[in-house]
């Protein structure tokens, strides 16, 4: 294992969970955007689980944050003083 395999896990997963393709573009810093196109075929590979539904969950206090990060969920938007947060099905 080098740098690179833990370099391409991580980006592969986080494109998993965006699914940004610019974002992986700019977090491995590539000038080219055919080079982060390699994960999304890593990711198929890996991933294909033909479901791209999410629950959705809105929080307003600090408990219900904590609660739901701490079950998985991630951090998506706030709008109108309520955080929104997601998680794959």
């Amino acid at each position: 294992m080098t740098f690179h395999t833990f370099r391409h896990w991580k980006a592969t997963v986080e494109y998993h969970k965006t699914r940004d393709i610019l974002h992986i573009k700019r977090l491995l810093g590539h000038k080219n955007i055919q080079n982060t196109l390699l994960y999304i075929d890593l990711e198929i590979a890996l991933f294909n689980t033909g479901n791209d539904e999410f629950t959705v969950k809105v929080a307003e206090k600090p408990e219900e944050i904590k609660a739901l990060l701490e079950v998985g969920f991630e951090y998506v938007c706030e709008n109108d003083g309520l955080m929104f947060f997601r998680k794959r099905k």
